[in-house]
């Protein structure tokens, strides 16, 4: 297994809900020219939703009341 270094990058909430929202749209265009089919159409839904839920669910724990709550 491979050591992989992480850095940590100081970004603003709203930076970063800015960014959740660019990767939303981004992805939704990528479908749009996607060819339409029977398989395309079951992935390209569950794309779009794992896509936009991940600005949800950040946006959902910022509105934490502690530290506690943005980490549930």
């Amino acid at each position: 297994m491979k050591n992989y270094e992480f850095r940590i990058v100081n970004m603003g909430v709203e930076e970063l809900k800015s960014r959740f929202k660019r990767f939303a749209i981004d992805v939704a265009k990528l479908i749009g020219e996607l060819p339409q089919g029977i398989t395309n159409r079951a992935y390209s839904n569950q794309l779009i939703r794992s896509s936009s839920s991940s600005a949800a669910n950040y946006r959902a724990a910022c509105r934490g009341k502690s530290r506690a709550h943005f980490i549930n």
